[in-house]
Parts: structure tokens; C-alpha cells; sequence
């Protein structure tokens, strides 16, 4: 059986959402786990058109909220799969915020979900792979494999045990750190 190649654009996707006042926080700007949940919807719109079936999500990299998103704006995710591995895939998504009296449009943030593909059995499956057929396509996908081994790497640090090191290595190491020792 051959490998089955889908482009970028096959599965390029745009969502957009008026956002409105129960989506405020305390603050009264709209609240981040909103955004965070439009984010991994677009994610997996955007992994199962490439895939052409259930998707997951195993992990979001490199969210940071660069501009406040206020109540009455037009929010656009952007989202089109950047990388793909044998049964995952990294969705790169885009934020834009449109205040629509003004027009004004402005990057809120960016991320990265890694959203794995799922068979009726529920055993991850086999994605297509991606045909890159521009520099920026080439580019994100080169981005996307450093990515992936970036993502491993933080994942086998915080799976370290660090309950061998003795406190005596770890107190200079917290010296300029914010904290003050008093045990």
C-alpha cells in the first residue's frame, strides 16, 4: 500500500467567534481558558480534515497571550498543520483579534497543539503525509521536527527524579532565584 500525501491547504481552517460578555473574566478582558478552548477546537478541525478521522490532543506548546482580547471582538484562529510524524501532527495556530469598528486587527498569540490520530480501536493510527509546497511550508515543518524533539526533551526532564539530589546541590542553585530558604 502507497503512503497517502495531503497538502497544507487541505486542511488549513479558520475560526471565527464574536466574543461576547459571559466570555470576560474578572478583569473584564475575554478569559484566556476561552481562548484556550477555541484553540483546541480549531486544533482538532484542522488534524482530523488531515487525517480524515478522530483526533487528540497530547500537547500545547508555546502559548503566550500577547495582547489582551476585549469583549465585541471578532476573534480569528488561523490554524494549519505544520508537521507531521507517523501518527502525530503539530497544528500551528494564529490569533487575531478585529475590532470591528475600527478595523484594527491585532496578533493575541500563537501556539502549537500536537494532536495524535485515533482509529475505531482507539490505538493511534497512521497520518498522511504533508506535501510542502512553499518556503513558508518547508520552513514551519523543519520548525515543527525541532519542535517535536524540544517537546520530548521537557518531557523527560520533568519525568526526572530529582529526589537524588541532595539538598546541599540544590541551595546554591536557588540563590538568585525569588524564594528565601528557612528550613
Amino acid at each position: 500500500m502507497s503512503q497517502i500525501f495531503r497538502s497544507v491547504s487541505d486542511s488549513e481552517t479558520v475560526l471565527t467567534e464574536l466574543m461576547i460578555p459571559s466570555y470576560a473574566n474578572f478583569g473584564g478582558k475575554v478569559h484566556g481558558g476561552i481562548l484556550l478552548s477555541l484553540m483546541d477546537k480549531v486544533a482538532y478541525v484542522t488534524a482530523s480534515k488531515h487525517y480524515g478521522g478522530y483526533c487528540v490532543t497530547v500537547a500545547v506548546e508555546g502559548v503566550e497571550f500577547m495582547h489582551p482580547v476585549e469583549v465585541g471582538q471578532l476573534v480569528s484562529l488561523k490554524a494549519s498543520i505544520n508537521y507531521v510524524g507517523k501518527s502525530s501532527m503539530i497544528v500551528g495556530i494564529r490569533v487575531e483579534a478585529l475590532h470591528p469598528k475600527t478595523g484594527e486587527i491585532s496578533h493575541t498569540n500563537s501556539s502549537y497543539f500536537t494532536m495524535v490520530a485515533k482509529n475505531e480501536a482507539h490505538e493511534t493510527d497512521r497520518v498522511p503525509g504533508l506535501i510542502l509546497q512553499t518556503e513558508t511550508e518547508i520552513r514551519r515543518f523543519y520548525e515543527g521536527m525541532h519542535l517535536k524533539i524540544l517537546s520530548k526533551q521537557k518531557r523527560e526532564m520533568l519525568k526526572s527524579d530529582f529526589s537524588s539530589l541532595s539538598i546541599e546541590d540544590i541551595t546554591p542553585k536557588l540563590v538568585h532565584e525569588n524564594c528565601s530558604l528557612r528550613y
